[in-house]
């Protein structure tokens, strides 16, 4: 389903990510861990083009684009393919819960607007959220918000779903809540790239660990592989300093 080969990221003279080569199957939920600094945020935006990368090529799907050479209308295909959750939300603030999920649908796609408010409806319900339809932002806790937002890049579908920290900006009290709604929205159809700083959540609902580096992917396995026996002497330390809280309750893990 995804598919990076070779992608570099630099900011003037800092290059962020090097030579990232990675591939992901349709439906795998992949957990991106690392300390502050290693480019994991940058590797998502750049696979939904909020980033530019000097060089690659990536592949979503059928999508392909050689990111030096490509045109506006390359990149729009491509970040069509996917949805993205970002760390503080990112919602209109004039626009109420389900307005918000509904622009997509209806500026985007063309949707009629009762058929995209039957789809907001729905997924405010899959999150938590139906009697909060026509409430605003500035009503809603950091949590509830972070819900929305993930009922909204739900609503387009997406063939790859990027979560960039999901719970970072959030009060300790509100972090379950959203881990209990991204649980409930794994469907191994959905391929899903979770930037994260909860290890215990990572270990429980992932396919594959990712650890990334200095902007380089030094580590790529099992939760078991990578939690319990790492290859690499750089990814014992982290996850020896790392705080890994406890998950939800949810029985067995995946």
């Amino acid at each position: 389903m995804l598919k990076i080969t070779k992608l570099n990221k630099s900011y003037g003279a800092t290059q962020v990510l090097h030579d990232i080569s990675l591939e992901v199957a349709q439906g795998q939920v992949v957990a991106i861990i690392g300390p502050s600094g290693s480019g994991k945020s940058t590797l998502l935006r750049c696979v939904n083009l909020l980033e530019t990368p000097q060089s690659g090529q990536m592949t979503i799907g059928s999508q392909r684009l050689d990111v030096a050479s490509m045109s506006r209308a390359d990149a729009n295909q491509l970040r069509q393919q996917t949805a993205m959750v970002f760390q503080h939300y990112n919602l209109f603030k004039n626009k109420t819960a389900l307005e918000n999920i509904t622009e997509s649908l209806i500026i985007g796609k063309k949707m009629p607007r009762q058929q995209a408010n039957a789809i907001g409806l729905a997924l405010l319900d899959k999150v938590g959220l139906s009697l909060k339809a026509d409430s605003y932002p500035s009503r809603l806790s950091g949590g509830q918000q972070q819900r929305v937002a993930i009922a909204r890049a739900l609503a387009v579908s997406p063939r790859v779903m990027l979560l960039d920290e999901p719970t970072s900006a959030l009060d300790p009290e509100l972090v379950n809540e959203v881990l209990q709604v991204i649980r409930a929205i794994i469907d191994h159809q959905t391929t899903i790239l979770l930037v994260t700083h909860e290890m215990a959540f990572a270990r429980d609902i992932a396919d594959r660990i990712i650890f990334m580096d200095e902007g380089v992917i030094l580590e790529d396995g099992t939760p078991e592989q990578v939690f319990g026996a790492p290859q690499h002497a750089r990814t014992a330390r982290f996850l020896q300093t790392v705080h890994q809280p406890t998950t939800p309750e949810s029985g067995p893990g995946r």
